[in-house]
């Protein structure tokens, strides 16, 4: 996706990047199409990466940097899932909820696209310049801000309007009072994009603001399809049969049957069983080797690969 010009590879830290530098204008042939259609598009995006036609189905997953746990394995859920149905993620690589949908696109096999409240080597947060690379290779880094242009307060705002326009729609998984994900759900609604918001806890401060929009009539989210049957996408990659936990039996069966996007202990889910403790401790584990459960800080689970 070169239009002619050479990628220029970065240098950072003293070592030189195998990811090059693409300029994109907007009157090249491979100009995201849906940024074409809003308000003010950018005139130039630097991209690392590669953007592709086939990214103009994409969905955008935002949240809360501080996310709960349930925040967190909601939004690598949907990142996964969609990404399994070959639809492209957009989040921005913030902490909590950006960096979760933008990991479980990856392990779903899929494309995702991250874009930056700064300038494309910069890599902000610090901690996800591993994640950035991982996305490089399967999607897109992309940023209106030229190279160097620090992550300051004011650049966010605009970077949160390119997330929405990338995307046929926004699912907002958590927010607190005045989220970011707010701005960006205002912007999907200037672009004509769906609103999405996933329920979460009444008393949990981060589902103040999927709430509110639930309350102002985002569509709720329990399963993608609620995605994809609203935005009228068909099913590129279909979700593959019944996955791994077809091949479980006995107590691992039992313990994966009770397990959700809920975190749950080891106690509950031997009350659940009605088995002891230390026989769902081992499930967990080898639930956990096969990549069917996670484990989260205090000992708590997760499903993690929930399907359908």
């Amino acid at each position: 996706m070169s239009h002619g010009r050479k990628p220029v590879a970065h240098t950072a830290g003293g070592r030189r990047d195998p990811i090059g530098l693409q300029l994109i204008r907007w009157s090249d042939p491979g100009y995201p199409a849906p940024l074409r259609a809003v308000a003010h598009p950018p005139q130039t995006l630097y991209v690392r990466g590669g953007w592709r036609p086939e990214d103009a189905h994409a969905v955008a997953v935002v949240g809360s940097r501080r996310a709960s746990p349930y925040g967190i394995a909601v939004a690598e859920w949907l990142g996964r899932e969609l990404a399994r149905c070959g639809v492209t993620v957009v989040s921005g690589l913030a902490r909590g909820i950006d960096g979760a949908a933008h990991r479980g696109a990856l392990e779903g096999g899929g494309r995702t696209i991250a874009v930056l409240g700064c300038g494309v080597d910069v890599l902000y947060p610090p901690e996800h310049a591993g994640l950035a690379r991982r996305i490089m290779r399967a999607g897109a880094v992309l940023s209106e801000l030229p190279p160097g242009t620090p992550p300051l307060k004011q650049h966010f705002p605009m970077r949160n309007r390119l997330i929405s326009g990338l995307a046929l729609g926004v699912v907002v998984v958590e927010g607190r009072e005045r989220s970011g994900a707010v701005i960006t759900t205002d912007f999907a609604l200037d672009q004509g994009r769906e609103v999405f918001a996933v329920p979460g806890s009444i008393f949990d401060e981060t589902s103040r603001t999927p709430h509110r929009l639930l309350q102002q009539g985002a569509k709720p989210v329990t399963r993608v399809e609620d995605i994809l049957d609203e935005l009228g996408l068909a099913v590129l990659r279909p979700l593959t049969g019944a996955g791994p936990a077809a091949a479980l039996e006995g107590i691992e069966a039992e313990v994966y049957g009770q397990l959700d996007l809920q975190p749950r202990h080891p106690d509950a889910l031997a009350l659940r069983c009605h088995r002891p403790v230390a026989e769902v401790s081992r499930a967990l584990t080898v639930l956990e080797v096969r990549g069917l459960a996670r484990a989260l800080p205090g000992q708590r689970y997760v499903r993690a690969n929930v399907e359908g």
